[in-house]
């Protein structure tokens, strides 16, 4: 299904056309689905967001956004949005863990586990724009540009804001285990941006 133009079976969606709903969604539902897998971890709540993508797709179908053709960007990141709201903090991403410098280090369960709940942490000091893009870019493969049409933003903008939040990244997981003073597991949570300093 990669490839095929999503315009004309969206431009028959806005109109009513529930066959060609159907149609966007068997083409699109099983990379939202392993997107919302990776995302969570479990497979219950992976159905969950995917259902709940493409029902927020339908409800906010005036909103949503074709980009090169394909509403698959529009879709993951709603689903992003959805597991970010479903887990505060996403402390099960662990399929980002191939894709972070310096992780081939990890040989053994008792260290994996300990890098998945820094990782999980690091990913928890990211804004909401932040998370939204690096879930595009990092883990989906998403061609930037794409990604910064989706998300409203410039490519420039885009560039530099995946340059900061990877910088933000590697610091945070270079940090000791227990993390810095006054900012514990609990603050992060309720907060994500708490360390970000109020930079979007």
């Amino acid at each position: 299904m990669e490839g095929l133009d999503d315009t004309p079976l969206w431009e028959r969606s806005l109109t009513g056309d529930g066959e060609a709903f159907a149609l966007l969604f068997d083409r699109h539902q099983a990379r939202v689905h392993r997107h919302a897998h990776r995302l969570t971890a479990d497979a219950h709540d992976a159905e969950d967001l995917t259902a709940g993508a493409f029902l927020e797709l339908w409800r906010r179908r005036r909103d949503a956004r074709v980009v090169s053709g394909s509403l698959l960007p529009w879709l993951l990141v709603t689903t992003t949005n959805l597991a970010r709201n479903h887990a505060r903090g996403l402390r099960r991403h662990r399929a980002f863990l191939a894709r972070l410098p310096r992780t081939e280090a990890v040989v053994d369960d008792h260290a994996s586990s300990r890098v998945d709940e820094r990782w999980s942490n690091a990913l928890a000091r990211l804004s909401a724009a932040d998370l939204r893009l690096v879930a595009l870019v990092v883990l989906e493969d998403q061609p930037l540009a794409d990604a910064a049409s989706v998300l409203g933003l410039t490519p420039q903008a885009a560039k530099s804001r995946m340059h900061r939040a990877r910088l933000r990244l590697r610091a945070a997981m270079s940090e000791p285990d227990e993390g810095p003073p006054g900012a514990g597991p609990a603050a992060r949570e309720s907060d994500p941006s708490r360390t970000t300093g109020g930079r979007r």
